[in-house]
């Protein structure tokens, strides 16, 4: 009964079949948490169907000049390193769509929007109607651009800078995602600051109205005048958040790949 399984392995070649798990294993946290690839709208047979049909094209890119060791333990050791060094350059990724949800959040809860707040159908999160505004054009923007191509391309590249069994520069990379994750609210402030000022000085100018009238109800006046403000500028910045989100998305993938380093 497992005769087969020997002459299969023989006929593809074992060091092929290893090369193969290992960038299965480097192109699965795409499927976790890089934006599209990720998104819950796709079936769970197609992610593993196409993140099969990438691993098989970029095999031949990915095999190293000198044969793996197929012991256990350096396999194990080769599986922990490839998922390390894929999450980093997924978490590159999703940092970028996640500033944008924040930054949506942001804005959401400034013009009250946040009140209706429904589950978004792209990361499934509980997300707010600008949330999801601003998610959705990340992934618009990222398809644009040719997002999916750029990431094809940054793995292929990942292999020149970490190849097949060796050992990246842990620290570099946890010193990279840590700048990232970092900088994901600051990244959310400048996307929601224009509109974000507006809505502050709405405010003010409505407190300064109450204390001159104050049998004016401000709330029933002012809500339906912050979203008109909200909507109106949002509508405006909405082509300046989508070159921000172009320019972030190459930052990101060149910083991921520089943050490879072997040790």
């Amino acid at each position: 009964m497992g005769g087969p399984t020997p002459q299969i392995l023989d006929l593809l070649g074992v060091d092929n079949v290893l090369v193969f798990v290992m960038v299965l294993t480097r192109i699965t946290p795409l499927f976790v948490m890089a934006p599209l690839f990720s998104s819950r709208n796709i079936p769970t047979q197609v992610k593993v169907t196409i993140a099969v049909a990438l691993a098989i094209g970029l095999t031949p890119v990915a095999t190293p000049d000198k044969p793996l060791d197929g012991s256990t333990l350096a396999v194990v050791g080769m599986l922990g390193v490839e998922l390390f060094v894929g999450f980093a350059i997924a978490f590159a990724l999703a940092a970028v769509t996640a500033a944008l949800e924040v930054a949506g959040t942001l804005l959401d809860f400034t013009i009250g929007f946040s009140f209706g707040a429904q589950i978004d159908p792209i990361s499934g999160n509980n997300n707010a109607v600008l949330a999801r505004l601003y998610g959705l054009l990340g992934v618009m923007v990222f398809l644009a651009i040719g997002g999916d191509e750029w990431v094809i391309r940054g793995i292929a590249r990942s292999y020149e800078l970490v190849p097949i069994g060796a050992h990246p520069d842990t620290n570099r990379i946890i010193s990279g995602a840590d700048t990232m994750f970092a900088g994901i609210f600051a990244a959310a402030l400048q996307v929601a600051a224009p509109v974000l000022l507006a809505l502050v000085l709405a405010d003010t100018g409505f407190g300064l109205v109450s204390r001159v009238v104050p049998s004016l109800n401000i709330f029933a006046f002012g809500l339906p005048v912050k979203m008109i403000v909200g909507l109106v500028l949002i509508g405006i910045s909405l082509p300046l958040v989508g070159t921000w989100t172009e320019h972030q998305l190459e930052l990101s993938v060149g910083a991921a790949l520089n943050s490879l380093r072997v040790s």
